[in-house]
């Protein structure tokens, strides 16, 4: 995992106009928080951090502190609604070696075996991993599956140092043939018009 440099300034106002003037200025409010010291509100550049967010997970090395640069982990992003510009971050710093729980996104991959369908349950599993060697992904290959299979989280292919933080026994995808789903699908329909 790769990190992205981000350069902070110090933030002084606080309050509604100056989180305006502070976007309409092209930055985003930020705060740094984490390891018993108090929170530092800073101001990252918009566009830099609109990138670096596109990666999930992404570390940030903020430069910029008082204190030196620091790690972190971006723990909670707030948008707008409807424009979808950032509006807050709040950041997690965190330390090399630190375990870390964090979301990571379940990719699937391959071909689902003939006359079989996926039921994907989950999207992103919860794992604990080093904060500065996060798995970008998890990967599930359908061309290693049958109809009829399923994928437990404790079954997924973890990246070296993971390990699961959430249920192992929690479904994340099964292979149905096509009359198991359509007899599943007709099922539905019929609770639904019984309704």
């Amino acid at each position: 995992m790769s990190e992205v440099r981000i350069a902070a300034e110090p933030r002084s106002e606080f309050g509604k106009g100056a989180a305006r003037r502070t976007r309409r200025a092209g930055k985003v409010p930020a705060v740094l928080y984490g390891h018993g010291t108090d929170p530092q509100h800073i101001t990252l550049p918009g566009h830099e951090l609109m990138l670096a967010l596109k990666t999930p997970n992404v570390l940030l090395r903020v430069s910029g502190l008082s204190g030196g640069d620091e790690l972190a982990l971006p723990k909670d992003v707030q948008r707008d609604p409807l424009k979808g510009f950032l509006e807050h971050v709040d950041l997690l710093l965190v330390k090399r070696g630190e375990k870390v729980v964090v979301d990571i996104p379940i990719t699937v991959t391959g071909d689902v075996p003939a006359g079989g369908r996926v039921a994907q349950e989950l999207t992103t599993v919860s794992l604990e991993a080093e904060a500065t060697h996060l798995p970008s992904e998890v990967v599930i290959d359908l061309g290693t599956l049958q109809e009829g299979s399923t994928v437990l989280v404790k079954d997924l292919d973890l990246p070296r140092g993971a390990t699961v933080a959430g249920d192992p026994e929690a479904l994340v995808l099964q292979i149905t043939g096509v009359a198991a789903a359509a007899e599943a699908e007709g099922e539905a329909g019929e609770a639904s018009a019984a309704e």
